[in-house]
Order: structure tokens, then C-alpha cells, then sequence
């Protein structure tokens, strides 16, 4: 996958040369291209923003400047190709588990972080016309810039890419993942030694019992997600759930508050 990122603060993008992202550009799993949007700039001063028409505070980010650096960035691959480009901006949609397995599939993306009150809003206008154009949010709150969503995606699609984990199972066990854990957050983990400071790892993870520790494993997601996330509750697929699962939903509904009810195949259990 190729990675082209557009930005008044490239140095930003120090971590992706380390963990995981980073030994993914080693072995040319990830091409990763950073470019100073200031390089396309014509005043003395460099200057990339200017006074919002119809008056405000704060200052938007020029559409001259972003429509001559994102031009450049396009032309480098020639007129077969073109990329995905992703514009990071609170207003946009949610940037999900799903989202990241959508983006981790295109061969190519070009991120826009913006500044101050953002980019002129043509700009999205002028390339939605002819590329595909995401305005992506990673949370419900607003950043200094851009950049530090620009590091949140990529990392979570780079994870993604064929040949990037050790183990491939990893992506598969991950909260929110497609699959039997879909809309579940992760359960708890532990590693050697058995007991510490006391505390000690529960019995059935010892117990080489594959089929039981898988069980436990379902059980512990779905008690973790009533009590942390109870909301993901409701995206479960009905169908998808089995007497077990029923039975910790129905005993987390009163406390939950989750609009739960047992089927009449549930009740001996």
C-alpha cells in the first residue's frame, strides 16, 4: 500500500518509522511519502491560510495552495492510477473497526490534515468530483490539527496489511472485529507467571481445555462490553447469538439497563 500525506508539520510523522508501521516500511509491506504543503506556496512568507469569508475567528487554510500540492502528489503516480483521499475533520463520519478494514483494502491513500478552521471547503467539493473522498472523525472532540488522526488511521490499517503481524489470528481476535466478536470488546488477558502478588490467572486458561478457554473467552467479552460499552450491545446479531450468550445478557438486563429478553428456548438454562 502506498501512504501519501500532505502537511505543514511532516515531522509529525516520526512514529511511523518505529513498532509495527515501522517494520512494515522496512520490508516494502508500506510506502509511506510525506510531503511540506508549504513547498507549494508563492510569497515570501510561505503562507497557507487567510481571514474566513463572511467574517469569525481563527483562519482557513488556502484552496490554491492544497489544490497545487494534492495536483503534484497525483501526478507523481500518472493518469492510470489515483488514490483515496481521506480528510481528517471532527464533522466527518465515525472512523471505525470497519472503516479500517475498507481503507486497508485500497492500494493507495492520500491523507489532507488540516489546520486552524480547516481547508476551504471547495477543495473537498473540487476532488469529490473525481476521486473518491473520505471525511473521516476518530472521536467526538477537536485536535490542534489533523496529523494526530492521520497517525490514529494509518496505524489501524497498517496493522491490517497481509504480512504485517506475526500472527494473523491477532486481527481476527481484535475488539470489533468482523466475525463471532463483532461489536465486543476484547476480554482480559495474562501471560506468566501463573500468580502474582497474589493474584492468580483463572483456573480455565491453564486447563489446555480448547472448546472450555473459548467459551470462557466469549463469556468474558460479552461481560466486558456490558459493563464498559453497554450501547454495543444492541449491534449484536440476534442470530449470531447462542444459549449462553442469551443467558449472560439476560443477567446483565437489570443492571444494564439493556432491552434484552430471553427466548423460550433460554429459560432451563
Amino acid at each position: 500500500m502506498r501512504v501519501d500525506i500532505i502537511s505543514i508539520f511532516p515531522e509529525y510523522f516520526a512514529p511511523l518509522d518505529v513498532s509495527l508501521v515501522g517494520k512494515a516500511r522496512e520490508r516494502g509491506i508500506l510506502e509511506i511519502r510525506l510531503h511540506q504543503l508549504r513547498d507549494w506556496t508563492r510569497d515570501v512568507h510561505k503562507t497557507v491560510d487567510d481571514t474566513p469569508y463572511g467574517g469569525g475567528p481563527g483562519m482557513v487554510m488556502k484552496p490554491e495552495i492544497w489544490g497545487e500540492a494534492i495536483d503534484a502528489v497525483i501526478a507523481q503516480a500518472g493518469p492510470a492510477a489515483s488514490p483515496r483521499m481521506i480528510v481528517p475533520t471532527p464533522s466527518g463520519r465515525p472512523f471505525t473497526q470497519e472503516t479500517a478494514i475498507e481503507f486497508a483494502e485500497e492500494p493507495w491513500l492520500l491523507f489532507t490534515p488540516a489546520r486552524y478552521e480547516g481547508i476551504d471547503s471547495r477543495v473537498a467539493a473540487e476532488y469529490g468530483s473525481r476521486l473518491r473522498v473520505d471525511e473521516v472523525s476518530i472521536g467526538d472532540y477537536v485536535l490542534a490539527g489533523g496529523e494526530a488522526a492521520v497517525l490514529v488511521i494509518v496505524e489501524a490499517v497498517g496493522r491490517l496489511l497481509p504480512g504485517v503481524l506475526g500472527n494473523a489470528r491477532s486481527v481476527a481476535d481484535d475488539s470489533f472485529a468482523p466475525g463471532p466478536m463483532a461489536n465486543l470488546l476484547e476480554g482480559p488477558v495474562y501471560t506468566k507467571p501463573p500468580v502474582w502478588r497474589g493474584r492468580e490467572v483463572p483456573e480455565i486458561l491453564l486447563s489446555g481445555h480448547h472448546g472450555k478457554i473459548a467459551r470462557w473467552r466469549r463469556d468474558q467479552a460479552l461481560r466486558r462490553t456490558l459493563e464498559k460499552r453497554p450501547e454495543l450491545v444492541a449491534r449484536l446479531d440476534p442470530a449470531g447469538l447462542d444459549k449462553d450468550d442469551r443467558k449472560i445478557l439476560t443477567e446483565f438486563e437489570a443492571p444494564c439497563g439493556i432491552p434484552f429478553r430471553a427466548g423460550p428456548d433460554d429459560v432451563a438454562n
